[in-house]
């Protein structure tokens, strides 16, 4: 009778950690623990070793068999930050980029980001850099070889205000 308590034991074990975990962690361990206890309880003077196996394979069976289902079904909340839209965009150097120092800042889709070199050259600054990844909160850049680098200006300009007929003829 103390395989019955060992396997209860350890099923309550595993759902007391599943229930405070989210993301279905543990069930598969309390399936294999209830087979074990079925076996413990058919067979009490069966062997434990048994008893494991059991657990074992209806562990990595449960596990093997539904955990891509689970993953994919899974709402899993991933909050998209947009950031990747910087990706192989050009920037301008705002700051050296100096991967030794821990310096560099690049200006990039109206922001500023704080940058590394790919292969760990200074970038001097003012010079136009390609976006090739994010780590991170930094971008990972190289120059570029577009000679046109989006600036701060780009498409902020002041448009000339309009004037319609009725305020024409009372500014005269």
């Amino acid at each position: 009778m103390n395989a019955v308590i060992f396997w209860a034991v350890l099923l309550v074990i595993f759902l007391v950690l599943e229930a405070t975990t989210a993301g279905l962690t543990s069930i598969w361990f309390a399936l294999g623990a209830v087979g074990a206890l079925i076996s413990a309880a058919v067979a009490p003077a069966g062997p434990f070793w048994l008893q494991v196996l059991i657990f074992v394979v209806i562990s990595g069976l449960t596990l093997w068999l539904t955990r891509p289902f689970v993953r994919k079904h899974l709402n899993i909340k991933r909050t998209a930050t947009n950031a990747n839209r910087v990706l192989e965009m050009v920037g301008v150097v705002r700051e050296d980029i100096d991967n030794l120092a821990g310096k560099g800042v690049v200006f990039v889709g109206g922001k500023l980001w704080t940058a590394r070199a790919e292969d760990g050259n200074t970038i001097p600054a003012e010079t136009p850099v390609e976006i090739l990844r994010i780590e991170g909160v930094k971008v990972i850049v190289r120059p570029a070889e577009v000679a046109e680098p989006v600036t701060e200006s780009a498409g902020t300009e002041t448009p000339e205000p309009v004037t319609t007929s009725a305020q024409a003829e009372t500014n005269t």
